[in-house]
């Protein structure tokens, strides 16, 4: 190990359940250095920076294997408070913050400057008073190095989240022992002043000595401030470049270079003269975390659509918007007729299905039974498996004959591993959950279905599974697909057509044979750094 590097990562390896996310990865960051690791969503950065930080959900899961050094000696990471100990500041995505306390409790919160009064003098230490005054110095001194300008008494509660994230940093900057600061996407919820605010912060901090490793999606602020650029893609680390080397094209193909294994399709779809059968016009979606603004798309009939994009950027919110899931404005015509927006029932019985991404918490009734699980939303809304009680049609009951009989055939069609249509869909495992859910979204007989992070959280085997599966509707149904996904490759697997989604709108739309560059430059926002036509 070099005198100068702060921490050292050598071959460092973590795996979840069978599923290998970091490979062996080599990484070491000097004293007043700025370090970015870059990477796609899933590339095994956020892993990377929970080992460092001792993070429980790494130590839960069986540890990992490889070696740290700080500062020269070899050292175990279990908490952060072994983090902290060592030197160690992170900067997390999530904020870490007590809404109910001041942005001066929060930055000193658990470092409190406290001094004696009549009580302790007699009683001991433990009866000290906060030395309030003293405490608000030094928040202030943290905030003033940031360029912030607030009155450290305010309550977190309330604030805009630029002011959040600038809080959460002022805490780690005001640890005297801070050696080694991890900023995980810090400029994700900045407006670009407040961003360049904070780069140019960061570069003082590590003239100081201070050695900075720094995760973001903006390939700009990279070239801006790294010293040194790791770049991650499915858990390995695919290269290191110095700042003098490096440029955003080279950046982006290292991020999402990889083989592109199709899927073939049988059939071959015309390019030209294609009907519309959906066009979104002015689409604005207020999810959180995945606001949409102003999209414009065309889905045409019989294909499969793949919306893209880097995390937080609004992929996720179109369908979600579309759907009537989250409050949505603009207007969405199918076959020549306006949708009604903020209503799921109006979306479904206008032939639209949807898959969520939180097949947990919104796709599925965990405990419920498989059989239930795929006929609910057809008898709510179609009513269909349901007969009339006593001869009147006024007053139903299941058809509990019809929705075994269905349950089967989805079973066996969908080849959905279980121990039969009775059994509770939270015993089943991740990749058959997601069959069920794409079961009831069929048993809707739509048109046109949306289908968000399909793969996500299930192993690579049921991964390949669930992606014949949707080709396979496409090719035997005629049923046009949007899928929603943040893995690229699947993307690329399957689909006609990529929009990928920056900062809300729609950046463009790529054939999935493009070129890595164009798909990195467009999730980084900087395709037309490349002087090409979008398609």
């Amino acid at each position: 190990m070099e005198a100068n590097n702060v921490i050292e990562l050598i071959n460092i390896e973590k795996e979840y359940f069978g599923n290998k996310v970091l490979k062996g990865v080599n990484m070491a960051v000097k004293a007043g250095e700025i370090h970015a690791l870059v990477g796609e969503n899933g590339a095994g950065k956020s892993t990377l920076m929970n080992i460092i930080f001792g993070m429980p959900v790494i130590h839960n899961t069986g540890g990992y294997s490889g070696e740290i050094n700080f500062e020269g000696e070899t050292v175990e990471i279990k908490t952060p408070k072994d983090a902290m100990d060592l030197g160690i500041g992170m900067v997390h995505q999530e904020f870490m913050l007590l809404p109910g306390f001041t942005i001066t409790e929060n930055i000193k919160l658990n470092r409190e400057v406290t001094k004696h009064n009549p009580i302790s003098k007699i009683l001991g230490p433990v009866l000290k008073s906060l030395d309030v005054p003293a405490m608000r110095k030094d928040a202030q001194d943290a905030l003033e190095k940031l360029g912030m300008n607030v009155d450290d008494w305010l309550p977190i509660a309330g604030l805009p989240v630029g002011y959040m994230q600038f809080v959460e940093i002022a805490r780690e900057i005001d640890k005297k022992n801070i050696k080694l600061l991890v900023f995980d996407e810090p400029t994700a919820v900045l407006a670009e002043s407040e961003a360049d605010k904070l780069l140019d912060a960061m570069k003082k901090l590590a003239e100081k000595g201070i050695a900075i490793l720094f995760i973001t999606h903006r390939l700009d602020e990279v070239l801006n401030v790294a010293d040194n650029i790791t770049v991650l893609r499915d858990g390995e680390q695919v290269g290191q470049i110095k700042k003098e080397d490096a440029t955003v094209a080279k950046i982006a193909q290292m991020m999402v270079g990889r083989k592109i294994e199709r899927i073939e399709r049988k059939i071959k779809r015309s390019q030209e003269n294609e009907e519309v059968l959906m066009t979104i016009r002015n689409l604005c979606v207020n999810m959180p975390g995945e606001v949409v603004k102003n999209v414009d798309l065309d889905i045409k009939k019989g294909e499969i659509l793949g919306i893209g994009g880097l995390a937080g950027q609004g992929k996720l919110g179109i369908a979600n918007g579309v759907m009537g899931l989250y409050s949505a404005t603009g207007e969405v015509v199918m076959k020549g007729k306006k949708l009604k927006l903020n209503d799921p029932r109006e979306s479904i019985e206008n032939k639209l299905a949807f898959v969520s991404e939180d097949r947990r918490g919104v796709g599925l009734l965990l405990d419920n039974s498989i059989e239930l699980n795929i006929a609910m939303t057809s008898m709510q809304i179609q009513n269909r498996f349901l007969k009339p009680f006593l001869g009147m049609k006024f007053f139903l009951m299941q058809d509990h004959k019809a929705i075994r009989e269905w349950a089967e055939k989805m079973i066996k069609e969908l080849d959905i591993r279980c121990t039969g249509p009775t059994q509770y869909t939270r015993r089943l495992s991740g990749g058959n959950q997601q069959k069920v859910c794409i079961a009831r979204a069929l048993t809707l007989e739509p048109e046109l279905l949306f289908v968000s992070e399909p793969t996500r959280g299930i192993d690579i085997g049921a991964k390949k599974l669930v992606l014949d599966l949707l080709v396979k509707l496409n090719h035997e149904l005629g049923m046009t697909i949007v899928m929603t996904s943040s893995e690229l490759g699947e993307l690329r697997s399957i689909c006609d057509r990529i929009a990928i989604v920056y900062n809300g709108k729609i950046q463009g739309i790529l054939s999935p044979k493009d070129s890595d560059v164009d798909f990195g430059l467009m999730m980084a926002g900087k395709y037309d750094l490349h002087s090409k036509e979008v398609m």
